[in-house]
């Protein structure tokens, strides 16, 4: 694992406001990565899937944003990913075999693009990058 973190979200609400940065080094230019968010929620989470609106700053200033959506329960209402009792977590993949250009610290910014401002039954949300290792 090249980095992994969460951020925990305040009384299991996802305001919009609250934005999740995330910030890691990178060393590595040569080798491929997958990049996956973390999500924790609860059964008082009333959609079945999320919104996100994802920007990546390279080390250069550049700027990339993505709005993606992902589903987190199927449509008779089984959560997806793994946990026990009221808590859910799941992997979401976002970019993968990524290589990352310029050494140096990216940034990672993701708001939730739903369409009420407190979003209710998220605990966490977090990233996790990974170096793929290629056989050989």
């Amino acid at each position: 694992i090249v980095f992994t973190d969460s951020s925990e979200m305040p009384s299991a609400t996802w305001s919009i406001e609250n934005i999740s940065e995330f910030n890691f080094d990178i060393i590595d230019t040569i080798s491929a990565n997958n990049i996956f968010f973390t999500i924790r929620t609860g059964t008082s989470y009333p959609y079945r899937n999320i919104y996100l609106f994802v920007t990546t700053i390279s080390p250069d200033e550049r700027r990339l944003t993505d709005t993606l959506q992902y589903y987190l329960a199927d449509e008779k209402g089984k959560w997806f990913g793994r946990g026990f009792g009221d808590v859910k977590e799941l992997l979401l993949p976002f970019k993968t075999n990524v290589f990352f250009p310029l050494k140096g610290t990216y940034q990672v910014r993701v708001q939730h693009g739903m369409r009420i401002k407190e979003l209710r039954g998220v605990y966490d949300f977090g990233i996790r990058v990974e170096k793929i290792n290629n056989p050989g």
